[in-house]
């Protein structure tokens, strides 16, 4: 499909002024959970500086090698675990926005495309890092290109990195090539080599064609630096229609289907759900926190709930 005849509408293919336009929409959103005993991320936005004249911060659970003298014996009595006092020294930092524009993103059965709900996750994460004061760049990546948006705390910068995304959305078309294998893990061991320490790494994908080097390189990773899943899916993964036809792709190979027969329907709905749940249990062992953002509701709306029900799990 030539360049040109792309409309973007914001459901098949991305709108660059949607997505600056999400700057709006990102103001009260934030990764840090300021709550007292639990927080989205075990880095909570700040340096772990413990010393005297520094800004209390948070309780948290005691840690072998932690400053004695900093426990909390109020809370630890209360709670009946060792809590400690932590303190910070707020600096910025950099995020890293991992956007996934691969074949596999190129599908919709409700509202959105995978790949358009990916733009606006992009650029609410992108918007959400900027406001908090952090440097904002990103990896891109489609079949076979990846584009690397160096952080930096600027607007300009951001609308950069939308417009990066837009480009990789905007190559999607039913007659490209299909993925490249291990595509994601390329990324990843990118993003690794490029990441060092003390980064935000928010990571936007299906997970598509996640193989036995993913977890090592998540855990690596999420090492030295606060990661980030936010996985989309299509409503149909949960519930495949009763007739019909449906396009189904594991990331290198699509198949088109007749779901009317439950000899096809079942298989493939239990295929389609196995897939979810092999991205979960990826992420639980890697320790990664994971929100599902479906393409059928509102980016933001989803990720607002998400942000919360994080923010209560226990760490």
């Amino acid at each position: 499909m030539p360049a040109n005849s792309i409309t973007p509408d914001g459901f098949v293919y991305a709108s660059l002024t949607e997505l600056v336009g999400l700057d709006a929409r990102a103001r009260g959103l934030s990764f840090v959970a300021r709550q007292p005993l639990s927080s989205i991320l075990s880095g909570n936005h700040a340096s772990r500086l413990r010393g005297r004249g520094l800004s209390f911060d948070e309780l948290r659970h005691y840690i072998p090698g932690d400053d004695l003298r900093h426990l909390d014996w109020r809370a630890s009595l209360r709670y009946g675990k060792p809590f400690v006092r932590t303190f910070t020294e707020e600096r910025d930092r950099p995020t890293l926005v991992l956007v996934d524009q691969r074949m596999s993103m190129y599908f919709g059965s409700q509202r959105y495309f995978k790949s358009v709900t990916a733009a606006q996750l992009a650029a609410l994460c992108a918007w959400m890092a900027f406001h908090a004061g952090d440097r904002v760049g990103g990896l891109v990546f489609g079949n076979q290109r990846v584009e690397h948006v160096r952080p930096l705390r600027s607007r300009a910068r951001v609308e950069a990195l939308c417009s990066a995304v837009v480009r990789a959305n905007h190559a999607l078309t039913a007659f490209a090539s299909e993925d490249a294998d291990g595509q994601l893990d390329k990324v990843l061991r990118t993003c690794v080599a490029s990441a060092g320490h003390d980064h935000l790494i928010c990571i936007i994908s299906d997970f598509a064609g996640i193989s036995e080097q993913t977890l090592p390189l998540l855990r690596q990773l999420r090492q030295h630096n606060d990661v980030i899943a936010l996985q989309v899916y299509d409503p149909i993964a949960l519930q495949v229609p009763d007739r019909g036809r449906v396009n189904v792709t594991q990331g290198t190979q699509q198949v088109e289907l007749e779901v009317g027969k439950r000899r096809v329907s079942k298989p493939l709905g239990d295929f389609l759900a196995g897939r979810l749940r092999d991205v979960e249990a990826l992420l639980r062992r890697s320790q990664v926190p994971l929100m599902l953002i479906s393409t059928a509701g509102d980016s933001l709306e989803q990720l607002r709930r998400e942000l919360g029900r994080l923010a209560q799990v226990p760490r």
